[in-house]
């Protein structure tokens, strides 16, 4: 079988599997596993999805192969013992380990005389107690393994239904065209069968409000990161809307910045634009201007707003009361991640910010970590 460029540890990750199919007694040839690499230049070395059917279309010929396949990739990349049959499901988790696999570093550098080489998996292991360790306690190697995880996170917001209909058999509302024009075709005969409609439904809109004042400092560019991955998800043409702001004393709108497909390069462009990075907080007057000038315009209006903020403010009580008041109104949802509640299940807010703002908040969690993240992620599409 060829041998791949040394100097590449995604080939000869791939070249890998290509052999580990071979010793299960598939039939892989070294024009299979050519294959397989050139059918995996333009996708996504990091995507199990992308490697899984990448495989099944270059390094199998027969179709009583596939279980033993499904077998061999669940091994090798998931680590798994793969008892199970049928094509293997990729959850979050899964996603998350094979990826944080390909960018932890190992205990030692590698030389260039090792024989060993990296396999996708070996450090999934490790990945769980990373994912529950806060930001403020990760070495910079670590954070770096945190931020490949997260570019691969989803925010789903949940669904609403709209005025407008689409064709349906499960529907309940009868559609007269369709029924009409199936007449028509059949020369004024009644059609053999009845049409309906449904409901079209749509993805209700994500509104990231992040504090970025001197008490969040340690939080706040993983946050942004985060900011970014649901950003960049939203430019799919099946993803809702997604907005993103930052505040300090006042609020700054920040959904442009964060366009730029790479992560430091928008995160760079969106601390240039925030002119009160590590300042004050005032976090009524930031959500009142929010409400004022965007939340009546519609953006807010229906959508699941994201606070993330430890609740210190320095401005009035009052005003905190009255922007939360109104933004309930407005939204679908309040979500607001507060670092300080860390793994306390029976945490209860202790700033005034946070107690004035707790009447009106839906869901609260943490956000100190990746998996608290991950969290946000499983259960906002729940949040109806």
């Amino acid at each position: 079988m060829a041998e791949a460029d040394p100097g590449d540890p995604f080939s000869r990750v791939l070249l890998g599997f290509a052999r580990e199919l071979r010793a299960a007694g598939l039939r892989v040839g070294t024009g299979d596993a050519l294959s397989y690499l050139a059918a995996m230049t333009p996708l996504d070395p990091t995507d199990l999805v992308d490697l899984y059917w990448a495989g099944r279309a270059t390094l199998l010929s027969r179709h009583e192969d596939e279980t033993s396949y499904d077998q061999v990739f669940r091994r090798y990349f998931l680590g798994e013992d793969a008892a199970l049959r049928g094509q293997p499901t990729f959850t979050a988790e899964s996603v998350a380990k094979a990826e944080a696999a390909l960018v932890m570093p190992g205990p030692e550098p590698a030389t260039e005389n090792d024989e060993e080489q990296p396999v996708l998996g070996w450090m999934a292991s490790d990945v769980d107690a990373l994912k529950h360790r806060s930001f403020t306690a990760c070495t910079p190697e670590e954070l770096a393994a945190l931020r490949r995880i997260m570019t691969r996170m989803r925010l789903t917001p949940p669904r609403r239904r709209t005025r407008r209909t689409e064709p349906s058999p499960a529907g309940t509302e009868p559609d007269l065209r369709a029924t009409i024009r199936e007449s028509m075709r059949m020369h004024g005969e009644p059609p053999g069968r009845l049409f309906f409609r449904r409901r079209k439904t749509k993805l209700r809109p994500l509104i990231l409000v992040l504090d970025v004042s001197g008490s969040m400092a340690a939080y706040s560019r993983h946050l942004l990161q985060f900011a970014h991955t649901a950003r960049h998800a939203a430019a799919r043409p099946a993803a809702g809307r997604v907005e993103v702001f930052c505040f300090g004393s006042r609020l700054t709108r920040i959904t442009r910045e964060l366009t730029h497909q790479r992560v430091d390069v928008a995160l760079d462009q969106a601390a240039r634009t925030v002119a009160d990075w590590d300042g004050g907080t005032r976090i009524g007057r930031s959500l009142d201007e929010l409400v004022r000038t965007w939340g009546r315009g519609g953006l807010c209006r229906g959508g699941v707003v994201v606070i993330c903020s430890d609740g210190l403010d320095r401005g009035d009580p009052e005003v905190l009361a009255l922007a939360m008041e109104r933004l309930a109104r407005l939204s679908h949802r309040i979500v607001w991640l507060n670092p300080h509640k860390g793994d306390d299940p029976n945490f209860r807010p202790s700033t005034l910010g946070m107690m004035v703002a707790a009447p009106h908040i839906d869901l609260l969690l943490s956000g100190h970590d990746l998996a608290s993240l991950e969290e946000l992620a499983g259960r906002l599409p729940a949040l109806n």
